[in-house]
């Protein structure tokens, strides 16, 4: 990272100004981080730092809901800002990978992946999303009140399974969310503690979550054997998992590494887009002429399945999806560990200092964002999109280490959304969509709608 001013005129500038909050409310707002960020923010401003004991038993923290701040934290290309905590706790359960990894690190594993999440490549990958939504919605029949929440996870285990590892997991569902519920809730609770126990320490959290990143391992580990046992298994991201290797040095990954790497995908390839989908329904459950709007994209493309080439004639199902993404992004803060003094949005991070950008409360800011808690996709034409500071939007993180997979995770996701739409005419039953944060951020509890079958209009495409 270049710093824009020396190191000299680094240091002369002021810290973030501390939070007025009292300690009580400052570790409240902490424990409850994704929306606790708003309050942060809205006590002490853009650049808030926190202190809650003294530095050499607790790191000093800031956080930071700018534009500009998440530019200088994110936007370089070296060490300056590296992995934290959280990220040390889901490398001891998970092993190491392309999420945790520290910078150099980090960057071989990225250069190996790269190839693997090309846009050619996730088209290939995403290609079931379409049936997997048929799939499911089919099974909902008419008139009926569905949880989009369980719903959606069901079809996107299904999706990823058959597209990408080349199993069946919608009937695993359960088997695959609780261990990671588990597991990511203890990583959780851990980071947002003031006091932790040592990892050694066999307490009952912890031996829940070692069990349940066991279970994980175990599939991750069924599935690279499974395609090393049969060449002709079908399973695209796991075969260029098998033959990626560093441009830079010709090393393939082991097959340690490709299961640590699966798990992370199962994980992140699921979670987030489940969210994602269910957070997209329930709006769209409340606001009838939006869901026209996509069902008139999916009506023109015609009667047979989605594939990735219908995707750019979805371009309001498209917007409707970055809408959710603002109000509900899966990952609802970034924390970093400041390496080195820092410049951030004017003000002096030290070395040591964990930052954490809080994208929650910067995708919800008044400043930023005309009447923030609207449901308005026209947000994202791309006239609108143009004028916009990019830095003020990042879901999927923003930089060089933006989200490997945030191509994938959107292809699947608009299959998926057009899909359900043009099968189905849904309305939301819940007037609240809780949030919890049991380390991406998902439904809090049962998101209730309910669905009524419809029959695609029939168009001259798919007529012929």
């Amino acid at each position: 990272m270049v710093p824009t001013t020396s190191p000299a005129d680094i240091a002369g500038l002021p810290t973030a100004p501390r939070n007025p909050l009292t300690l009580r409310q400052q570790i409240h707002a902490v424990k409850a981080f994704h929306t606790g960020q708003e309050v942060l923010r809205d006590a002490g401003g853009h650049m808030t730092r926190l202190q809650h004991g003294p530095t050499w038993l607790i790191p000093a923290a800031v956080v930071a809901t700018s534009p500009q701040a998440a530019r200088d934290i994110l936007g370089g290309t070296d060490s300056a800002a590296e992995r934290t905590l959280g990220h040390d706790e889901v490398r001891s359960l998970f092993g190491a990978s392309l999420i945790t990894f520290k910078h150099d690190a980090w960057l071989p594993r990225r250069r190996a992946l790269q190839p693997v999440f090309t846009k050619h490549n996730v088209r290939v990958f995403g290609g079931h999303m379409a049936q997997a939504a048929d799939i499911v919605a089919a099974g909902w029949g008419d008139s009926a009140v569905v949880d989009l929440d369980t719903e959606c996870r069901r079809l996107t285990l299904r999706a990823l399974g058959r597209s990408v590892l080349g199993i069946d997991l919608g009937e695993r569902a359960d088997a695959i969310a609780e261990p990671l519920r588990t597991a990511l809730g203890y990583v959780t609770a851990r980071v947002t503690s003031p006091v932790r126990p040592p990892r050694w320490l066999p307490t009952p959290a912890r031996r829940r979550a070692r069990a349940a990143a066991a279970t994980l391992r175990r599939l991750a580990a069924e599935v690279l054997q499974a395609c090393r046992d049969d060449p002709t298994r079908d399973a695209p991201l796991v075969r260029a998992m098998i033959a990626a290797t560093d441009p830079a040095t010709g090393r393939p990954l082991t097959d340690d590494e490709i299961r640590n790497e699966l798990i992370v995908f199962m994980s992140a390839g699921h979670d987030t887009t489940a969210t994602t989908l269910t957070y997209a329904l329930w709006a769209l459950g409340h606001h009838p002429d939006m869901q026209g709007k996509v069902r008139a994209e999916t009506d023109a493309i015609g009667d047979q399945e989605l594939t990735p080439d219908d995707v750019p004639r979805l371009r309001y199902t498209v917007q409707v999806l970055h809408e959710a993404l603002r109000l509900c992004p899966p990952a609802p803060s970034i924390p970093r560990l400041i390496t080195q003094n820092l410049e951030v949005d004017g003000y002096l991070v030290k070395a040591g200092t964990v930052c954490a950008i809080g994208v929650y409360a910067m995708h919800r800011d008044p400043d930023l964002w005309e009447d923030p808690l609207r449901f308005d996709p026209e947000r994202f034409t791309p006239q609108n999109t143009k004028t916009r500071d990019r830095w003020q939007y990042i879901p999927f993180s923003a930089g060089p280490r933006t989200c490997i997979g945030d191509h994938f995770a959107m292809l699947e996701a608009t299959l998926a959304l057009a899909t359900i739409i043009r099968r189905t005419e849904i309305h939301s039953l819940n007037d609240d969509f809780p949030l919890a944060l049991p380390f991406t951020m998902v439904a809090a509890a049962s998101i209730q709608e309910q669905v009524n079958a419809r029959t695609p209009r029939l168009t001259e495409r798919s007529a012929r």
